[in-house]
This record gives C-alpha cells, sequence and structure tokens, in this order.
C-alpha cells in the first residue's frame, strides 16, 4: 500500500512513518517541516526507496501529490491550543479549510481511504463523565472546533462516495510519551519534564479537570488499525483512540508524577478553571476493531523522565515547544521582510 501521511515529520506522524515502513508500505511525506526534517533522519536512511518527502504547505499543494497513492493519513495542523490563537485565519485554513480540500483532493484521485487525526477535545467541557463517540460535542477552543467540523465535512463527502472510499476518524486522547520529533507542550511529558528539570509541578486550572490520556505510540497503532481493517467495519465511523484506565484529573496526574520524581514539589496556580474538562470511554474501538493501547500513563513519565536523565532529549531544544516555535519562525519572517533587499539580507547572490 502506498500512504500519503501529511504532517508526517511531526509529533504522531514521526512515530507512525518507520511503523509504516517496517510493515513494508510505500509512505509518501507531505510537510512544511516547520520543526525540520530531522525526526525521519533515520527512516529516510533504513528506507531509502520507501520513503519519499515532499516539503509543500498543505494550503497549496497540488493534486499531483496523490499519483500512485493508496490512502492518506491526514495529521496535518496547527496543534496546541495557544499556537492556534496566533493567527486565527491560519489555523482555520489549516486545520479545516485545507483538510477539506485535500480530501476532496483525494477522493477526485481515485484514493481509496482516508484517516483523519481528530481529538477528544471535540468534547471540549463533557457534560457528564465517561463520554462515548454518541455523546454530544461542546468544542470550546478553535483547535477543537476546525476537527468538529471537519468530521462533519468529511461525512459529507463519505456520503457523495459511498463504497468506492472508506472514511474514518479516529479522535485521540491527550498524547504522551517520546517520539523523534518530542513535544513537552503537552500535559504528562511537560509536567515529567518541569519534575525532573525544576522539581517542581505548577497545577493550572485548578486540578479538577479530567483528561484522556493516550501514548503516540499507540495513536500509530491506532492508525495502522483504520488503515487495514475492512471498509464495513470502519467507513464513516468515528473511534476514540485511549484507555479507560488511563482517564485522570490533572491534580491526580502531578501527584502519579512526583510518586516517580521523588521532592518534586506541587504548586496550584490561581487561574481560572480550564474550560476543557472531559472524561472518555474507549469500549468501541475495543469491541469492534480489537484495539487496546498498550501503554500506561506511568510508562510514559518513566520512559520521559529516563531520557533526560540519560541525556537523550534536551529539554531547552526550541522546537519540541510548539508555541515557541512558530513566535520564533514569525519573528523570523518579520525580520526578514523588513531588511531583506531582492531577495537577499546579507548574501547579493
Amino acid at each position: 500500500m502506498h500512504v500519503l501521511v501529511t504532517g508526517g515529520a511531526g509529533y504522531i506522524g514521526s512515530t507512525l512513518v518507520p511503523m509504516l515502513l517496517e510493515l513494508g508500505h510505500e509512505v509518501t511525506v507531505l510537510d512544511r517541516f516547520y520543526f525540520g526534517p530531522e525526526s525521519l533522519e533515520a527512516a529516510r536512511k533504513a528506507f531509502e526507496n520507501k520513503l519519499h518527502l515532499v516539503r509543500h504547505d498543505v494550503r497549496y499543494v497540488s493534486e499531483k501529490v496523490f499519483e500512485g497513492v493508496d490512502a492518506m493519513v491526514d495529521l496535518a495542523g496547527i496543534s496546541n491550543d495557544p499556537a492556534c490563537e496566533l493567527d486565527e485565519k491560519l489555523t482555520t485554513d489549516t486545520n479545516l479549510e485545507s483538510c477539506d480540500r485535500l480530501a476532496n483532493m483525494a477522493a477526485k484521485a481515485g484514493v481509496k481511504r482516508i484517516v483523519f487525526a481528530s481529538s477528544c477535545s471535540v468534547y471540549g467541557h463533557g457534560e457528564s463523565t465517561e463520554l462515548t463517540e454518541k455523546s454530544e460535542l461542546h468544542p470550546v477552543s478553535l483547535y477543537a472546533k476546525c476537527k468538529a467540523e471537519a468530521e462533519k465535512r468529511l461525512w459529507k463527502l463519505a456520503d457523495e462516495k459511498g463504497d468506492d472510499m472508506t472514511i474514518v476518524a479516529l479522535r485521540f486522547a491527550t498524547v504522551f510519551g517520546l517520539a523523534p520529533r518530542m513535544r513537552f507542550d503537552l500535559a504528562v511529558n511537560i509536567m515529567s519534564k518541569n519534575a525532573y528539570v525544576d522539581r517542581r509541578i505548577t497545577v493550572e486550572g485548578g486540578g479538577r479537570q479530567w483528561r484522556p490520556f493516550v501514548h503516540v505510540k499507540d495513536i500509530a497503532r491506532a492508525i495502522l488499525t483504520g488503515l487495514e481493517q475492512p471498509h464495513e467495519k470502519v467507513h464513516k465511523k468515528v473511534f476514540n483512540v485511549g484507555s479507560n484506565d488511563n482517564n485522570l484529573r490533572i491534580i491526580t496526574l502531578a501527584y502519579r508524577i512526583r510518586d516517580q520524581v521523588p521532592g518534586t514539589e506541587i504548586v496550584l496556580a490561581p487561574t481560572d478553571p480550564d474550560r476543557r474538562d472531559y472524561n472518555v470511554r474507549f469500549d468501541k474501538i475495543t469491541a469492534e476493531l480489537g484495539f487496546e493501547a498498550a501503554y500506561s500513563i506511568d510508562d510514559g513519565i518513566r520512559e520521559v523522565v529516563e531520557a533526560l536523565r540519560n541525556g537523550d532529549l534536551d529539554a531547552s531544544d526550541r522546537r519540541w515547544y510548539t508555541l515557541k516555535q512558530y513566535v520564533f519562525l514569525t519573528d523570523v519572517e518579520r525580520t526578514y521582510a523588513n531588511i531583506a533587499l531582492d531577495g537577499h539580507v546579507l548574501s547579493s547572490t
């Protein structure tokens, strides 16, 4: 199978792409590489003839990218709520309009399957605990609103294509764990890092809010399941991806991390209550597709702390912080626009 992975150099993509290659699939990665291509360097060396890197923007790429493609995994988008709010039009164009555009181009090109990366954040402020795929959506952030609307548009396309195309949406819990393109702006990862580096965890939003969590490798495995299952099992269906055991209140997560990093101080910040509060069930994906998450939150805390302790991770690397990297790129673009002359800054040719 030839799989196009949009956003394939990102946190999830850099974990998924090597798995696809190891299974014998051909992979094309479409990515703007805002965080660099290094996350796929090992995969490129190991699978030189099977991995194709396309540096382009999902907002402008042409239909040629779909030539010979059998399936698309759509991971592209601006993640992290603060980063999404930097430029709302950019976020909407990238996370919603481009999703719709890519899906329709894929359908026109004859691509047979789309696995869409959605999010449990679409539940927003849950009206109850143990939310399921049938629960009403209450997205409160721009990121979540784009995901919810993108799902609706995909179902419209699914109705138009019928059995000629398979479309499935996976609503991921909050991700954690090590990846080639690391992220330290996700709850488990950043709190584990702060505990190890500073021996201090600051809990925002009161700490009583619920979050479901899932390891990045389990997400990659769920995507593989979405690619491999028969049409009738997944078409026009949505599945929550995570584990019932990995639903935690944020304050409980802080204590779990303190258990693994003794001497860590927990501080409750005097901030407004977090509007995102959702406790989610993951029974459907197990019952219907046989998928179960393999990693616990404690596994994720342990591996992040060990990577920091062993020097395998540089906690100061700007690329591991989504908002910092986008602010940096915005500053670079602004500086270039102010001082460039005929397309040059220092050189004349």
